[in-house]
């Protein structure tokens, strides 16, 4: 047993909307990050992997090879990705296999999510209230936010400009045309005080990526220092979960990131490269806090000084996050650690952050309060 375990292959496909079925995407990418790892699939031990909407991961080895190794299907949310990622850690770090593959897809139709309240464990009234609108619930949290710490309706818009600016760096992001702030501010209200151009959407799309234990000849690996899932406590405030109680607030995303940085033996002042969930721009606003890279209220001076950019001192999402991407739900935590992967490698193209990163750190969230977070190092 080794507490070890490096990336050894990832890829993704292009986000967005196409005539591939989630399943294609699924195979498409992890053929490719097998490639990217030069181990053949017959190597694999095990595999773990999921999507919300697109179907059962299992079902891959039809496409993949009848190999007869265990292959789990993991549904968590938006944290489906994450999950799937610690239990292929576990996997390796007790001595199931010593190379697992993970993989996340999803294609979800056109239009916004379609949650059912029972799904959730609520009424049907939930839904019937207009309870269940995720667009509702992210405008609602960060107008308090924004009450509370100062943040301006301008300071989204630049988070948003900013991803679509990445997106168009990004050759698999799906919103590859930069709109400035302005246009952004006038793009429609949604639920005050986020716009259109706020958000991000549901699309289609897959990532993967191959782990292994240190004992694997590989050929430009990148070590998992950490892979953490948390559910949310007594206290919080999340998407299905209508409590609000009164006391000091509890955060999962906090939890989360407190938890991958003590496992990885690093703080956030160690990161060079950060990917936060922007399933609209308050997320990322309010993520920059939570995940410990700043003290609430701090993110309206750093993201008008672009301390968030690409070449600033805390590049965020570099490759345009959701909001340039979308969501495919399964992918989108994946799809983070590909994007560090490859910042640590030095292969991200017109997007690198310049200095050669070494450490890198991802962060999704997701209903009704789950958080998975990642730390990695080169």
């Amino acid at each position: 047993m080794t507490d070890d375990v490096l990336i050894c292959g990832a890829a993704r496909t292009p986000f967005g909307r196409s005539e591939r079925s989630g399943r294609e995407h699924a195979v498409a990418a992890a053929t490719a990050a097998l490639a990217d790892a030069g181990i053949p699939w017959s190597r694999v031990g095990a595999a773990f992997g999921g999507s919300d909407a697109a179907g059962l991961a299992d079902t891959l080895v039809a496409d993949l090879g009848l190999t007869g190794l265990p292959f789990v299907n993991v549904k968590n949310g938006c944290a489906t990705g994450g999950s799937a990622l610690v239990s292929a850690v576990n996997a390796i770090r007790g001595g199931m296999a010593d190379v697992v593959l993970v993989v996340g897809f999803d294609k979800h139709p056109r239009g916004a999510f379609d949650p059912r309240p029972e799904d959730w464990g609520l009424d049907d009234a939930y839904g019937r209230d207009g309870l269940m609108v995720t667009t509702q619930f992210f405008g609602v949290k960060i107008q308090r936010y924004a009450h509370d710490f100062g943040i301006t309706p301008r300071t989204l818009a630049l988070v948003a400009e900013k991803a679509y600016r990445n997106g168009s760096l990004t050759p698999e992001a799906w919103r590859r045309k930069e709109i400035g702030a302005d246009e952004i501010l006038a793009s429609g209200m949604v639920n005050d005080p986020l716009t259109r151009f706020m958000f991000c959407s549901p699309g289609e799309g897959s990532a993967a990526l191959v782990l292994c234990s240190p004992s694997v000849p590989t050929r430009d690996a990148v070590t998992l220092r950490s892979a953490v899932v948390r559910t949310r406590r007594r206290g919080s405030f999340e998407v299905f979960s209508p409590v609000l109680e009164a006391g000091e607030p509890t955060s999962v995303s906090r939890d989360a990131a407190a938890a991958a940085f003590e496992a990885a033996g690093l703080g956030p002042s160690d990161v060079d490269v950060i990917q936060l969930q922007d399933t609209e721009s308050g997320a990322e606003v309010m993520h920059l806090a939570e995940c410990g890279f700043c003290e609430d209220g701090e993110q309206e001076k750093l993201i008008a000084d672009r301390a968030t950019e690409i070449d600033g001192p805390l590049p965020v999402n570099t490759d345009g996050g959701c909001i340039a991407n979308g969501e495919p739900i399964g992918a989108s935590g994946l799809r983070q650690v590909y994007e560090v992967v490859q910042q640590l490698r030095g292969r991200a193209g017109a997007r690198q952050v310049p200095g050669e990163p070494r450490i890198g750190f991802t962060h999704v969230y997701g209903a009704p309060g789950v958080s998975a977070c990642t730390v990695l190092a080169r």
